[in-house]
């Protein structure tokens, strides 16, 4: 089965997840990492209180009141546990987080990301992206590699506003997957239809080649 971009990423990050594992997931694309779970036992957590949070329900079997961060209906799984959203960041700023999966505006060179504000618009509200960012024991970043518009999310140095000094461990895009070293962007998967000569021609960065054959 053919699977679309946002998909491909999804799959992906869900491969880098472990039994056992305390995940939070960001709103957007980290959400479809449920659908490529298959039998991994992982705990997803929300900032507004559930560890334990399952895929979204059929919309005959949807509960208002079971919701995720990002407001949308999800499902809770066997041994749930609700509790407040002090409590909840408490664990994410206390290091109990394992992994987090976010979504990014934009991200540096040297994996410093940019998530929560967009210049000359209102902002929402930041959520729980500085604090995951900065308590989370690994960040993965999940997006696509260019915006809308057709620019890189991968830039020189970032032009929004920073979620925090902490680098991520790796980003997937749709097209490869990379991990920030001393010594530069380190493609370590590439799947998508550009090389990564053409990749680093595209995002005008150089990339280092550490790439393993891998099958989206």
């Amino acid at each position: 089965m053919s699977l679309d971009s946002k998909a491909i990423i999804a799959k992906r990050i869900a491969e880098e997840l472990n039994d056992g594992d305390v995940v939070n997931l960001g709103v957007g694309i980290p959400t479809l990492v449920t659908s490529f779970l298959g039998d991994k036992q992982v705990y997803l957590q929300t900032e507004n209180g559930l560890l334990g949070m399952g895929p979204r329900p059929p919309i005959d079997e949807v509960d208002p009141d079971i919701v995720d961060a990002g407001k949308s209906p999800v499902t809770i799984t066997k041994g749930a546990a609700f509790f407040n959203s002090a409590d909840s960041f408490g664990m994410i700023r206390g290091g109990h987080i394992d992994v987090a999966i976010l979504g990014t505006l934009e991200i540096d060179k040297t994996g410093e990301i940019a998530n929560w504000a967009v210049p000359n618009q209102p902002i929402l509200g930041v959520g729980g992206a500085m604090d995951l960012v900065a308590g989370a024991k690994k960040v993965i970043v999940a997006s696509l590699l260019f915006s809308k518009d057709g620019s890189p999310k991968l830039v020189d140095e970032l032009t929004y506003k920073s979620s925090g000094e902490r680098k991520v461990d790796l980003f997937v895009s749709e097209y490869a997957a990379f991990t920030f070293e001393k010594d530069g962007i380190h493609v370590i998967d590439i799947y998508g239809d550009l090389s990564i000569e053409e990749l680093s021609k595209k995002l005008n960065l150089p990339l280092i080649d550490k790439t393993v054959q891998y099958n989206a």
